[in-house]
C-alpha cells in the first residue's frame, strides 16, 4: 500500500518522536516515513531505520553518521549530519508533513526550513515559538503553511476552537499536572535532586522537559506558544493546576460557555489528531477514558511563590521581543547545569531571573536578531551559574 502521507520527523528518538512512529505503525499503511533526524541515540535510530525505511536520516556529527551507516548495513539510507543535515530532512521534497519534536532552541532552524519548503508543520518543539514566535508565524503566513500543535494542551485548544471564531474567545485555560513537587514546601524544593526532578507522575518525557514540568517553566513556555499560535494576549491565558491530567485545556467564549478536550494522558492521541486532521484516525488497542474510574477532576491555582519560573515566563511574554528568546535560552542552560549537579533546583529560576534583569530586548524582525539574543542570554546564564558555583 502506498502511504497517503509521508512524514519527516525531527527528533525521532525522543519521547515525542517515538510516539509519532508508534502512531504511524498503527495507521495500517496510511502514513509513511520520509526522513528521520536524531541526536546521538544511534542504536535506536538504526532500529527505526530498519523498521520504517526512511530515505534520509540526520545525526549530530560526521562520526555518528559513519556509525549509522556501519550499523544499518543493507538498510542504510542517505545519512547527513549537523544543521545542514537537519535542514535537509526538514525540507525533503517527498515529505508532506514535518514533525518538529527536537528539544530546545536547536529545533528553530530546521523548523523554519520546513516552513520555507512549504511543509505542513506538526509542532511539538515549543521553543521555536518561544524564541522566535513573531518571525516564525510571519514566515508561516507568507508561505501559506499550516502549523498544527502536537502538545496535548495546544491540541486541546485547537480542537475547541474548531468551527468557532477567534473573536468570540474570552479566555484560554492551560492545564498543568503540577509536576512531581506540587505539594513540596520551599525547604524541600531546595533539596530536590536531578533524579527526583526527572520523574513525572503522569507523562513520560525527556529529562529537560520533565525538569521544566517540575519547575512549571514548561507551562510558562506553553503560555507563550499558545499566545503566538492562537493570536491571543497572554493576559487572557490562565494556568490551572489539574493533577489528574484528564482535561487537557479549556476555551471560554464571550457568552460564558466553556469547551474542554478530555482524554487519557497519552501523547499518541494529540499526535494522531495532528497527523490526520481534519479527519480522525482510528487508534487500535489504545486506552479509553473511563470517567467513572477517574471519579473526580480537581483544579487549583498555581503557587507563584514556590514556582517562580511561571511568573518569569508571564513577565517575558508581556515584554515581548527577544525577552522570550532570553527566557528560553537561560532556562536551557540552567536546566542543563542542574542536571549536571552544578546548581540546585531552586537556582534554575534565579539564573533565569538574573539573565532577564536588564537584558537588552529587541523587536524580532529576522532570524539573526533571535540568534544574537539567544547567544547573549546563554553567556549571561553561564556567568550567573559560574558565580553561584564560586560563592
Amino acid at each position: 500500500m502506498i502511504p497517503l502521507k509521508r512524514i519527516s520527523i525531527l527528533g525521532s528518538t525522543g519521547s515525542v518522536g517515538r510516539s509519532v512512529l508508534d502512531v504511524i505503525s498503527r495507521s495500517q499503511g496510511a502514513y509513511g516515513v520520509a526522513g528521520l533526524a536524531a541526536g546521538q541515540n544511534v542504536r535506536l535510530l538504526v532500529e527505526q531505520i530498519r523498521t520504517f525505511h526512511p530515505r534520509i536520516v540526520a545525526v549530530m556529527s560526521p562520526e555518528l553518521a559513519d556509525e549509522v551507516r556501519s550499523l544499518s548495513g543493507a538498510f542504510a539510507p542517505e545519512v547527513v549530519f549537523g544543521k545542514e543535515g537537519y535542514t535537509a530532512v526538514a525540507s525533503m521534497e517527498e515529505a508532506q508533513m514535518v514533525v518538529s519534536a527536537m528539544v530546545g532552541a536547536a529545533g528553530l532552524v530546521p523548523t523554519l526550513a520546513a516552513i520555507e519548503a512549504g511543509k505542513v508543520v506538526a509542532l511539538a518543539n515549543k521553543e521555536t515559538l518561544v524564541a522566535a514566535g513573531p518571525f516564525v508565524m510571519e514566515r508561516a503566513r507568507k508561505k501559506g503553511v499550516t502549523i498544527l500543535p502536537l502538545d496535548s494542551e495546544h491540541s486541546a485548544i485547537f480542537q475547541c476552537l474548531a468551527g468557532n471564531r477567534a473573536s468570540d474567545v474570552s479566555r484560554i485555560f492551560l492545564t498543568a499536572s503540577g509536576g512531581p513537587f506540587r505539594e513540596k514546601g520551599r525547604f524541600d524544593l531546595e533539596r530536590v535532586t536531578p533524579q527526583e526532578a526527572s520523574r513525572h507522575p503522569k507523562w513520560t518525557m525527556g529529562a529537560k522537559i520533565t525538569v521544566d514540568s517540575a519547575t512549571l517553566m514548561n507551562k510558562g513556555l506553553e503560555l507563550i506558544e499558545a499566545s503566538y499560535l492562537f493570536d491571543i494576549p497572554v493576559d487572557r491565558i490562565e494556568i490551572l493546576v489539574h493533577p489528574e491530567s484528564i482535561v487537557h485545556s479549556l476555551v471560554e467564549f464571550r457568552d460564558g460557555s466553556v469547551m474542554a478536550q478530555l482524554g487519557v494522558p497519552d501523547m499518541r492521541i494529540p499526535i494522531a489528531c495532528a497527523l490526520s486532521w481534519p479527519e480522525r484516525m482510528a487508534l487500535s488497542a489504545m486506552p479509553r477514558l473511563d470517567l467513572v474510574s477517574v471519579g473526580r477532576l480537581t483544579f487549583e491555582p498555581p503557587d507563584w511563590e514556590r514556582f517562580p519560573c511561571l511568573g518569569l515566563a508571564y513577565g517575558a511574554a508581556r515584554t515581548g521581543g527577544t525577552a522570550t528568546t532570553a527566557l528560553n535560552a537561560a532556562n536551557e542552560v540552567a536546566v542543563d547545569a542542574f542536571l549536571h549537579n552544578r546548581i540546585g533546583f531552586t537556582a534554575i529560576a534565579r539564573v533565569v531571573e538574573d539573565v532577564l534583569n536588564g537584558f537588552p530586548v529587541e523587536a524580532i524582525e529576522d532570524l539573526d536578531t533571535v540568534l544574537r539574543a539567544d547567544a547573549l542570554a546563554r553567556l549571561r546564564a553561564e556567568h550567573a551559574i559560574h558565580t553561584m558555583e564560586n560563592t
